[in-house]
């Protein structure tokens, strides 16, 4: 199990103006086969890179989170990784990670445990409960925003503001395969407009939400042969 970087090589045009795009891979995390050592991961779900561009993992199978610094050989315990997964200082099969630049927390799905959490300086606060999380995203504004597979939703938080049900920018309508729908949202992305798209899994789509939309617009897939059951997205 590994995470891989990819970087534009080059671009050239030809006669019928196709871009075409080189790429090479290069692995940052991983690569020693799955296991629960540092140098090691166990179904790697999703990530976060800040602006050292170290690495934030989600190491599902492993129960934990880890960083990998910039170039590193091995990675470094953040969360996670008690074995009893349930108690506040443990996680269970966590599937997605932001961190919240202000104070450098970091907010983990935690979706064993139905539940998002935060970590600051390994003092662990729960701040959504009762959630089917898969995937987390923040925008600019201060608004932490999470996918929920169960109810085929996206909802929004103003950060710090978590006694309440948030509020539905995607979704919502029961899973389906309409506009309105989504069926089994997984990861998410959003702009510096507020636009969210989502990773609807069983529609084996992506959809992008503008704020305030009552439905989506796909953006790519919704046929069965050109993507299937996506998950990861980035704009």
């Amino acid at each position: 199990m590994w995470a891989i970087s990819l970087k534009k090589a080059e671009t050239t045009m030809n006669a019928s103006k196709c871009n075409k795009w080189k790429q090479n891979a290069i692995i940052v995390a991983g690569r020693n086969g799955k296991g629960h050592k540092l140098n090691q991961l166990n179904s790697p779900s999703g990530i976060f890179i800040d602006k050292k561009k170290n690495i934030f993992i989600a190491d599902f199978w492993n129960d934990r989170i880890v960083e990998w610094k910039h170039n590193a050989t091995e990675g470094q315990f953040v969360a996670g990784e008690n074995r009893e997964r349930d108690r506040m200082d443990q996680l269970y099969g966590p599937t997605d990670i932001t961190v919240d630049q202000q104070n450098h927390s970091i907010i983990i799905a935690d979706p064993g445990n139905r539940r998002v959490v935060r970590w600051l300086n390994q003092n662990q606060e729960t701040l959504i409960k009762n959630i089917d999380c898969r995937g987390l995203a923040m925008d600019k504004h201060g608004f932490l925003y999470v996918s929920d597979w169960w109810k085929d939703e996206v909802r929004r938080w103003k950060m710090g503001e978590y006694n309440n049900e948030g509020i539905v920018v995607a979704g919502g309508n029961g899973h389906g395969d309409q506009l309105n729908q989504l069926n089994y949202p997984t990861f998410i992305y959003v702009d510096e407009h507020q636009s969210v798209y989502v990773s609807d899994y069983n529609n084996c789509r992506v959809m992008k939400w503008r704020k305030g939309a009552k439905e989506g617009k796909i953006v790519a897939g919704g046929n069965r042969n050109e993507l299937s059951q996506t998950e990861g997205v980035i704009v």
